[in-house]
């Protein structure tokens, strides 16, 4: 196939989730011989943090503004299997028309902020990457977010087929690697800072290092604000590429997976973090959601975090028990979490739209 996407970014994985799964899936999609054409704004704060500038088996256009590069793009568009809009892609709605016009292939809107998209439309605030027709234009949605979710975006954005493609991981980036002295710890957190995280973060990193404070404690992501509540056996790493996350998770004896609120109200929403350390095979202590059960079974392959409490009880778990809880999860994630698995889905859910599709345009 060859698969044109508009999407956020793929080529700086600073202070956003999309990058590395875009990599992961490109690069799965690249081994079954399709090609991809990856269309991305060329913003400063990505371009001074960029880690990723060749897409193996296919193109990435990076591009300064709509008007250079529609041309392109509609030259791209002409050919293509399959044209792909992304959620927080800054020319959404300029591609979405492009796409009406120029595409004859299947048009598919792929929202990996699917909380976000819905909590804005309840609190009636705009959503800059779906025009005034909703998702009704695209012949398949898929969504970050499973569950109910799928429901509400046909409901009220009028998305006609839809399907749930969740997070997965690269074993061959993510995996267990030599620990680093300087990320050696006995609990870490990767992300970045998240205002609807905070509450989460605090009650169960901030408040265990509290009281925990022969141990060590490290934190890796960025922006993080002045007023963060530091404590002396706290540490930081600014923001880490996907290169380095290997070893930050390698080094620890445990991570913490903290779920944005609207993601955790939701449910059915996996953090590609989970999936990282997993794969790592790091243990992990997360909050929990509807649907969690799916990904990874609590007690044997995770560890279910309600308080700082909980946190207490992991820290002071035997390093063996650990340890098997953490190899559990990476079998889990390599059987069932991987970037080709992700692929395959993927590519079943274009079969499925299209062998729906054909139909109706043949009637049409």
């Amino acid at each position: 196939m060859k698969i044109v996407i508009f999407g956020l970014t793929i080529s700086s994985s600073w202070g956003n989730g999309h990058a590395t799964l875009w990599r992961g899936l490109c690069k799965a999609l690249g081994r079954r011989g399709d090609h991809v054409s990856f269309f991305e704004r060329d913003v400063p704060y990505y371009a001074g943090a960029r880690d990723y500038s060749t897409l193996p088996g296919g193109q990435l256009l990076l591009y300064e503004n709509w008007e250079s590069i529609w041309r392109k793009a509609r030259d791209e568009l002409l050919d293509a299997d399959v044209a792909i809009v992304t959620s927080y892609c800054p020319d959404a709605l300029a591609a979405t028309e492009l796409i009406g016009w120029s595409s004859r292939g299947l048009a598919v809107f792929y929202d990996l902020d699917t909380p976000v998209t819905l909590s804005h439309l309840s609190a009636g605030k705009p959503v800059s990457y779906v025009g005034p027709h909703g998702l009704s234009d695209f012949d398949l949605v898929l969504s970050y977010t499973g569950g109910g979710a799928l429901m509400e975006l046909r409901a009220r954005l009028g998305a006609r087929r839809v399907a749930p493609l969740y997070g997965h991981v690269d074993p061959e980036v993510h995996r267990p690697v030599a620990a680093v002295p300087s990320y050696d710890c006995d609990l870490s957190y990767l992300g970045t800072y998240s205002a609807d995280r905070q509450i989460g973060v605090e009650s169960l990193f901030v408040n265990p290092a509290r009281q925990h404070p022969q141990r060590r404690f490290l934190i890796g992501g960025a922006q993080y604000p002045h007023d963060f509540p530091w404590s002396p056996n706290i540490y930081f790493v600014r923001h880490l590429p996907s290169s380095g996350h290997p070893a930050f998770y390698s080094s620890s004896r445990l991570t913490l997976n903290v779920t944005r609120a609207a993601m955790a109200q939701m449910g059915w929403c996996p953090s590609g973090r989970l999936f990282e350390a997993a794969a790592c095979g790091c243990p992990i202590l997360s909050d929990s959601w509807d649907g969690f059960e799916t990904f990874f079974t609590p007690g044997s392959e995770i560890i279910v975090v309600a308080d700082s409490a909980d946190v207490s009880e992991a820290l002071a778990r035997p390093h063996a028990e650990l340890a098997r809880i953490g190899q559990a999860a990476r079998q889990r994630t390599l059987t069932e979490h991987t970037s080709e698995r992700r692929s395959q889905e993927f590519v079943a859910a274009l079969e499925a739209a299209k062998s729906q599709t054909v139909p109706e345009l043949m009637e049409g």
